[in-house]
């Protein structure tokens, strides 16, 4: 798992490292241990939520009057130009920023949880074996080469990770859960996010336009969008210009995708309680304690992640209720409404937490990489899909 875990070893430096918002890290106690980061005041989490609501409702306006830009992009895109507005900017970086930060992680697990609810084990059956190896052969390829790009060309932190995981599986979604086992900085996550979404985004526009020069009919198309775009919002918004069946297809395909974050969360966690043994057998071999508290995804010194989180396997309970077929209709459609209210609230906190002049040191590697893997999704799953037709 070395391939999930390994990063550059930062020898610590005489003071402590500032998050993307400003933030201090956790000091370390006497014993070697992490302190407990202070909780924000109620107050501060009640302002940076109501911006995050006041967020999604012009994500919302935005995607009724441009339907083809699905709400979860207009929302990470929206919550990029508060933080740089000059008005904005004060309120987003300041009052509003805990509350920002705990709408992009615990209402995104929220998000996650729901989004078990769109998926059912009858639904991955009903796509075939091909389709299935079709799919993990795509998800694979895409992983394994975004990662290894992104660290040839240096990409700070988790950036490769979270870049790679975004673009294989679904998205945001899928960069907020790994960056929650591994702990990652708010900066490499809404860096990724970013990337992913304006790539999706822009997939929205470029796709349609390739569905009859690549000779795909309808279901064909469907499927390779499903392969290969990242966000659901984005899959829909793509496949439904050539129809209901294109769209069908692509969704149910797109949901297989969803599927493979519950292993590959686990094979995370894997890798970081493997970094962490090592960690404290190097401590002990010195003569000092293991420090497996510095750095990210390491967690406080003893304290080994579960091997399955709790919203992971709450995604997975939601397959299986959705999977029993006795939850209604109505409901299911409440959840859906409430899944994507949701994403858009950690979506927009997300976004508020670029910082463009930062992204733009590394702007030409990030815009590499993502170019790079968009070749690499989009031909891989066009191959399989001319295969298992």
């Amino acid at each position: 798992m070395a391939l999930l875990g390994d990063r550059p070893q930062v020898s610590p430096g005489p003071s402590p490292a500032r998050s993307v918002a400003g933030s201090v890290r956790p000091p370390r106690t006497d014993a070697g241990r992490t302190a407990p980061p202070a909780r924000p005041r109620p107050a501060g989490k009640l302002t940076g939520l109501v911006v995050a609501a006041l967020g999604v409702v012009a994500a919302g306006s935005v995607h009724l009057l441009v339907p083809a830009v699905p709400m979860l992009s207009a929302a990470v895109v929206l919550g990029i130009l508060a933080a740089h507005l000059p008005g904005a900017r004060t309120l987003v970086s300041g009052p509003a920023r805990p509350g920002l930060s705990f709408a992009g992680k615990r209402l995104m697990r929220v998000g996650v949880v729901l989004l078990g609810l769109k998926l059912s084990i009858g639904d991955i059956v009903g796509l075939g074996w091909t389709t299935v190896a079709m799919v993990l052969v795509v998800v694979a390829a895409t992983f394994s080469g975004t990662l290894w790009l992104g660290r040839r060309l240096g990409l700070p932190g988790d950036q490769p990770l979270l870049i790679a995981t975004g673009y294989s599986i679904c998205g945001a979604s899928a960069i907020c859960a790994v960056s929650e086992v591994r702990e990652s900085e708010e900066r490499d996550v809404a860096t990724s996010v970013a990337l992913v979404t304006l790539c999706g985004t822009l997939a929205i526009a470029v796709l349609p336009l390739l569905h009859h020069p690549l000779g795909l009919d309808a279901g064909q198309f469907g499927r390779w969008v499903g392969a290969g775009v990242h966000d659901v919002g984005q899959v829909v918004a793509t496949a439904q210009t050539a129809g209901h069946h294109a769209l069908g297809q692509a969704v149910l395909v797109k949901l297989m995708r969803v599927a493979l974050l519950a292993p590959l969360v686990a094979a995370v966690v894997l890798s970081v309680r493997a970094r962490s043994v090592h960690a404290r057998k190097g401590g002990a071999a010195a003569g000092s304690p293991a420090d497996t508290g510095a750095g990210n995804g390491t967690g406080t010194a003893g304290r080994r992640p579960p091997l399955v989180p709790l919203f992971v396997a709450g995604f997975l309970l939601m397959v299986v209720l959705r999977t029993t077929g006795w939850l209604p209709a109505g409901v299911l459609g409440v959840a859906g409404t409430a899944q994507e209210l949701l994403l858009a609230a950690a979506l927009f906190g997300l976004g508020s937490a670029v910082h463009l002049p930062t992204l733009a040191r590394t702007g030409s590697r990030v815009a590499a990489l993502g170019l790079c893997s968009w070749i690499v999704i989009a031909g891989v799953s066009y191959g399989g899909v001319l295969l298992t037709a």
